[in-house]
């Protein structure tokens, strides 16, 4: 596994091919798309389209992305993914032995009008001391860069934090690095692409005729803690291994 933790090291991701096998993934698009039907029934506002200019240079007017957290509350199957063996394998290559879930998150990206989004860090939104976190895309379907998928800049986080790096205001540190540039990081059905939470990221709108499906999952060390900041649920579910940093209030609390 050092070959992963190099490679990770010197270019900030990490394409994991066939991690999950074709019945796997077969089971987990089954209920990726029942939640879909369950969040489309709910009558909630499940569009993650961002706003600002940055996104708006890339959408048409009609974009959409349909979102939700934490896909592990809603299917038995979606946590054994996250428990795959192979999946944290890779993971504890990455960032250690100790892997907790902060949270995770449904994108599907409608086919001919896919929501983009705009180059940005993830560090501003759940900010860890130690910045050990990384993410993990699943991928349910294809992800073409027709199709918008992930595009990342290879390196760049040793640019650490970039102030403002949220993607949803204009930056001159990241207008250095203009998503047409980026690597397009094309993926199949059954491929996890890791990456950290500095690495400049984003990806442009699903203009194909096929629907992108993800699933994306926040992971951190477990010798880690969460800053004051955080804007998203931290689950703070041990994966494999220890949460050194739990509390008795922590544990019950709400995230």
């Amino acid at each position: 596994m050092s070959d992963i933790k190099d490679f990770f090291e010197e270019h900030g991701y990490y394409h994991a091919k066939g991690l999950f096998r074709p019945d796997e993934i077969a089971t987990l698009e089954r209920d990726f798309d029942g939640i879909v039907r369950q969040l489309t029934a709910s009558g909630e506002v499940i569009d993650a389209t961002w706003d600002g200019g940055e996104a708006a240079k890339l959408a048409a007017k009609d974009d959409v992305i349909l979102h939700t957290h934490n896909v592990q509350k809603y299917s038995r199957s979606w946590l054994n993914a996250f428990l795959n063996e192979r999946f944290l394998d890779v993971a504890e290559a990455i960032i250690g032995p100790d892997i907790i879930l902060h949270h995770s998150k449904l994108f599907q990206k409608p086919s001919e009008n896919g929501s983009p989004f705009p180059m940005h860090q993830d560090w501003p939104y759940f900010p860890t001391e130690k910045d050990s976190m990384i993410a993990g895309i699943i991928h349910v379907s294809d992800a073409t860069d027709e199709m918008g998928c992930l595009r990342v800049v290879p390196g760049s986080h040793r640019l650490g934090r970039i102030e403002g790096a949220d993607g949803r205001r204009q930056n001159d540190v990241i207008d250095r690095y203009p998503i047409e540039d980026a690597l397009p990081v094309e993926a199949r059905a059954g491929d996890v692409v890791f990456f950290h939470y500095f690495t400049l990221h984003g990806s442009m709108p699903n203009r194909s005729t096929q629907t992108r499906k993800t699933v994306l999952c926040q992971l951190y060390d477990g010798t880690d803690r969460i800053e004051p900041g955080n804007h998203h649920p931290d689950e703070r579910m041990v994966l494999r291994g220890w949460n050194h940093n739990i509390s008795r209030a922590a544990a019950g609390e709400a995230a």
